[in-house]
């Protein structure tokens, strides 16, 4: 059995995440830890985890090293970027699921990041990047960051026409819409229920730090694809899922058949992202609650002649495939086993 710690334990993917190590055939929950809460069981924070592990919240020191084979940081940026100072190189696997290291070229990381300060010889030895597009350099890595729920929709959504199809792509237009879980659990009056029930609240209409990642990571795979790419992110009422609207402008002759293909071919295979038709069920998709509870994103693509623009759909459970899950997945493939162990569960629906 492979050891496994999660710091955060309190947190919404700190819940997801021992959910998940729980139900999974070759991980077993060793350690629990965070700041606040100490003592406390999973049980006590997670009202759906019924669970008696015999474990408690625990201060996080260096002997922890001695428990688990694999530490997830679920845990604020600046926690992380202070834990993984502490824990590389004594934990054998530490998969950090917040911004501390997304982000490499350092300007970008003080402009979006300003009060994470991080080791820069870490910086550079993270491996970054949604499974599916940097599995083989998740074989080997001792340090692992994920991308946000926002950026791994937009990712992928937007790999398969720099990647693939090696477009350029003068403008890109993101309107991403994600449930309240998206926050985490900090209180703030916006997110107070008689202000958030029923809104659409445009919380950062000119800029979202998850874009910038997303173009950080792309320019490494094909420098100069993207020469511009802004986002505006809206939270509304429901809690969990997001999805993101890729528009997509090129001087590239493309039409919808090459499209389609062209997605299609890309993720042949990787299991946890669908390409699919826009009017393939009975509900228009993507649609976030036709993913919940899962580790799918589900994408769409679609050719606008008359706007002379490409349309990418994505939508995902930001908790799951934006979070925790795709932390099990980078897990599976970083100790040799089958990249969907554990993660199985088809989405719940209606939700």
């Amino acid at each position: 059995m492979i050891r496994a710690g999660v710091v955060g334990a309190s947190g919404l993917a700190g819940g997801d995440l021992i959910r998940l190590i729980t139900q999974h055939p070759d991980l077993e929950l060793t350690f629990l830890g965070g700041s606040s809460h100490i003592g406390r069981r999973p049980a006590e924070l997670h009202p759906g985890l019924r669970l008696d592990l015999g474990l408690t919240v625990q201060p996080v020191t260096e002997g922890i090293a001695d428990q688990v084979d694999v530490l997830f940081l679920a845990t604020p940026a600046p926690v992380s970027a202070e834990l993984s100072a502490l824990l590389a190189d004594r934990v054998p696997a530490v998969v950090d699921l917040s911004g501390a290291f997304r982000i490499r070229t350092p300007e970008l990381h003080d402009r979006w990041y300003p009060k994470v300060k991080r080791r820069t010889d870490l910086a550079d030895r993270f491996v970054y990047g949604v499974p599916e597009l940097i599995g083989d350099q998740l074989a080997d890595a001792a340090l692992i960051s994920l991308p946000g729920c926002y950026a791994t929709a937009i990712t992928l959504g937007l790999a398969p026409l720099v990647l693939g199809l090696g477009l350029d792509l003068k403008t890109v237009v993101v309107d991403g819409k994600s449930g309240s879980s998206g926050g985490g659990l900090r209180l703030r009056t916006p997110d107070l229920h008689p202000f958030r029930s029923g809104a659409i609240a445009p919380y950062s209409p000119t800029g979202h730090r998850h874009a910038a990642e997303v173009g950080d990571f792309l320019e490494r795979g094909k420098p100069g694809a993207i020469r511009s790419l802004s986002m505006s992110a809206y939270g509304v009422s429901h809690v969990r899922g997001l999805l993101t609207s890729s528009y997509v402008f090129t001087d590239d002759a493309v039409d919808q058949r090459e499209l389609q293909r062209a997605y299609v071919r890309f993720y042949k295979e990787h299991r946890f992202v669908r390409v699919r038709r826009h009017a393939e069920t009975l509900i228009p998709v993507p649609d976030p609650q036709a993913v919940l509870g899962s580790n799918f994103c589900d994408v769409t693509v679609l050719h606008d002649e008359e706007g002379g623009r490409i349309v990418v759909l994505a939508a995902l459970d930001n908790l799951v495939k934006g979070a925790a899950g795709q932390a099990i997945q980078a897990t599976n493939i970083r100790f040799g086993l089958p990249e969907e162990t554990g993660l199985t569960m088809q989405p719940v629906m209606p939700a």
